[in-house]
This record gives structure tokens, sequence and C-alpha cells, in this order.
């Protein structure tokens, strides 16, 4: 019997399937993925018509699906975050461990390669051809080469795990860069305002073309995208309340339209630039060229105004 579950922390899983019982197709179809890893779905509100559809395909092929097992109920961005960070650095650790596994049997395969380059004759003497040397003297130049392409494989291996070790103890700090909470910020706030709009939404008709929604067509959107929307508010005040921690203590800019200016200097990525134009959500920005660029606010890291500029 399979079953198909479904939790905000765990994502949606489905169970009982076994190689080879023709399910696979079934589920590929529907784009489920096999993994050690459930990041794709885990803290995200069920997809109802990917499942209601899966189960239904499941049960026309003939399987026996249990009652399907769906908790609709959502863990705060507080907890989500959390366990984000939690699992990024058992990730973390799990990597660092492997990355010092990988350096010592590097370091193995390197002291084998040696051990089998000393027990060559010395100075480089060649193969006595007929000689009743001849065999082992192959034989150790053949185990001397072998030594050496693990040595080099083994280091190879060690160089790669330290690199995911490294780029992984970074990851969080990654997704709390400054510039990436303020656009993850905007692109919340985008996804509430769309969401918005499909409540209020024009109904289209295929005689009379669109036409105004009902009120009661809109409470039953609202009812539907309600889950979606709360899920979106939290996400948006926890990452408000996470840039406004970054800008009290100095980690993050809080430049806006209200302390830009044309003619004020900004610095972005180091480099100065004459402000060209002062636009809602970015700065337009002289260049070397015949065009201007654009920045965000966000990606301001000084300003001088054009007085100061002049004073200097």
């Amino acid at each position: 019997m399979l079953s198909i579950t479904h939790t905000h922390e765990a994502g949606t899983i489905i169970e009982g399937t076994a190689k080879g019982d023709g399910s696979a197709a079934i589920l590929k179809a529907n784009r489920w993925r096999w993994g050690r890893s459930i990041g794709a779905c885990r803290d995200r509100l069920p997809q109802h018509h990917v499942i209601t559809r899966t189960a239904a395909a499941l049960e026309a092929a003939g399987f026996e699906l249990a009652p399907l097992e769906i908790d609709r109920t959502t863990r705060s961005t507080v907890e989500v975050e959390a366990g984000k960070i939690a699992r990024q650095a058992d990730r973390v650790a799990a990597l660092d461990a492997k990355a010092d596994r990988k350096a010592t049997n590097s370091d193995a395969a390197w002291n084998k390669h040696l051990s089998d380059v000393a027990r060559l004759p010395e100075g480089g003497e060649p193969i006595k051809i007929g000689h009743h040397s001849e065999g082992r003297h192959r034989r150790a130049i053949d185990k001397a080469h072998n030594s050496m392409r693990r040595s080099i494989d083994a280091h190879h291996d060690a160089e790669e795990a330290a690199r995911r070790a490294e780029a992984a103890a970074h990851t969080t700090d990654a997704r709390y860069n400054p510039v990436t909470v303020a656009n993850r910020i905007e692109k919340i706030g985008a996804d509430i305002r769309r969401t918005e709009r499909r409540i209020i939404a024009d109904v289209y008709d295929r005689e009379t073309g669109y036409r105004p929604a009902t009120d009661e067509q809109k409470a039953k959107r609202a009812a539907a995208y309600a889950p979606q929307l709360d899920e979106l508010r939290d996400q948006l005040a926890y990452w408000e309340q996470v840039r406004a921690d970054q800008i009290a203590t100095g980690r993050a800019t809080g430049y806006s339209r209200d302390t830009i200016a044309k003619g004020d200097a900004v610095k972005v990525r180091g480099y100065w630039h004459k402000v060209a134009r002062v636009n809602a959500k970015t700065v337009s920005v002289e260049t070397a060229y015949s065009w201007t660029d654009r920045v965000t606010y966000a990606e301001i890291q000084d300003h001088r105004t054009a007085e100061q500029i002049t004073k200097n």
C-alpha cells in the first residue's frame, strides 16, 4: 500500500513504492523526484493539485493507496529559518569531516607512492632485459606509477571536498547578505501584491468577455489564498525585521530616494559614481560611457552629497 503525507516541516512524501513496480513513470510524469534530501518541498504549503492528480493516477494504475494525510499547519518563518540554519550547520560539519578524511587519504596515498619509489633501483638504473631482475623491476615501476595516479586522484578529491566545505560554510552568510535580504523583501512584497490582485481579478466569460468578479467569487478566492498570504506576510515581517536589525547595527545601509539626490556621489562595489537620476527603487549613476547604470538602494555602500563633493 502506498501513502502520501505532507507536513510543513517534512514536505510532501510518498512511501511504499518499490523499484520496478510501475510507479516510477507515474511519479515522474507528475514531477516527483527521488533523493536523500527533500529540501525542494520542505517548508512549503501542499500542492493539492499535484497530490490529488498523482493519487488518482496511481489508483487508476491499480495501486492501493492509503487515505491522504495532509497537514496544512504551517510553521513560522522564525522556525523555518532556524531549521535551515541548523541543517546547514550539520552539513558544514559533515563536509568538514569528509574533507579531513579525504586529506588523510591523500597524505596516505602520497606516502604510499614515496614508499613504492624507494623500492626502485637507485640512480634510475635501466631495466636489464633478459636478466632475472627484469620482471621485478617492471612490477616496481608499474606499482610506483599506479600509486602516483592514486595519489593524484586522492589529492583532487581532497581539494574538491575542501572546496565544498568552504562553500557550505558561507551559505548562511550569503543568505543573510544585506543586498540579498533587501531583494528578498522586494520579491515577497511583489508576491503578496500579485496574490491580492488574483483575489479581485475580473472573471472571463466566453459570451460577454471580462466582467468584475462577484463578492461571492472574491470571498471564495480569498479563502483559497488565505494560507498562502498568511505565509508570505509572515515571511515579509521576518525579513523586514532582519533588515531593520542589519541597518541598526551598521551591517546594511538604509538609503532611499529621501536621502539621495541628483548630483550626489554613491559608492557601489567599492567604486564611486555620480548620481544622474533618483528613482523609486533604484539610482541611475553615470559611467565612463554614454549610458547610465542602475543600482538598488541596498547596493549603495556609502554616500556623499553634492555639497560635500564640492568642499572636497
